[in-house]
């Protein structure tokens, strides 16, 4: 995951996996440089937020900013301030989880005078084994939709297609890659890579893939725990 921009935001519809790969970017960031935040902007999705990892993140030396308190657990659409400060302190590389599709998105405009001149990427997660986002047009539909409400420009497209580590294939990896290639080539946007959990149940049916990153999983829904 070779990302120099010192502002990485993701996104992506619902399921996507963007979480996952925000907290495996801060995680890595981490090693690199002194000060790294990831700002937990998800107001939508309250089963996969970076915020359930935070004394984890703390330990690696990665800051989190989200709500605190009793308004950590709260479904509700509340962001922290504090995100201004590391965007504006330049010593900070800085990694921002945005809420799924445009409702999500919406968050994320409110920072748009403060981000549209900055050294930032934009990265939208795919899956496409997630409702709406399953076909090349869903995901078009999707990344202008937010590129619509946040008014900024996705600049990069990784490919997290998955059924989970134990029941992904690499007919699921395949669907995955054919639709980011098609995308990338439509829109002119990037992609990047794909993904991959650490744990896949069979590692030796993925070798003939290239350009795969393996990231650690740490979220898991409440029925797992």
């Amino acid at each position: 995951m070779d990302h120099k921009k010192r502002i990485k935001i993701l996104t992506g519809h619902f399921g996507s996996g963007k979480t996952e790969i925000s907290i495996n970017l801060a995680i890595k960031e981490a090693k690199q440089f002194s000060k790294v935040a990831l700002n937990d902007l998800d107001v939508i999705n309250p089963y996969f937020r970076s915020r359930d990892v935070g004394e984890h993140l703390k330990e690696l030396g990665v800051e989190l900013i989200a709500p605190k308190g009793i308004l950590a657990q709260a479904d509700l659409p509340i962001v922290s301030p504090e995100i201004y400060r590391v965007l504006q302190d330049k010593s900070y590389r800085v990694i921002i989880d945005v809420g799924g599709d445009k409702d999500g998105a919406t968050a994320l405009g409110q920072y748009y005078h403060h981000l549209k001149d900055e050294d930032y990427e934009l990265l939208f997660v795919i899956n496409t084994n997630r409702p709406y986002v399953s076909s090349v047009e869903g995901v078009i539909n999707t990344i202008r939709e937010i590129e619509s409400v946040s008014r900024l420009t996705v600049t990069g497209l990784i490919n997290n297609t998955n059924l989970g580590s134990q029941e992904t294939t690499a007919a699921n990896l395949l669907q995955g890659i054919k639709v980011s290639e098609e995308v990338s080539e439509r829109l002119n946007i990037p992609f990047l890579y794909t993904t991959l959990s650490d744990n896949i149940s069979d590692p030796e049916e993925f070798e003939a893939f290239t350009n795969i990153n393996y990231i650690k999983r740490f979220m898991t829904l409440p029925w797992e725990k």
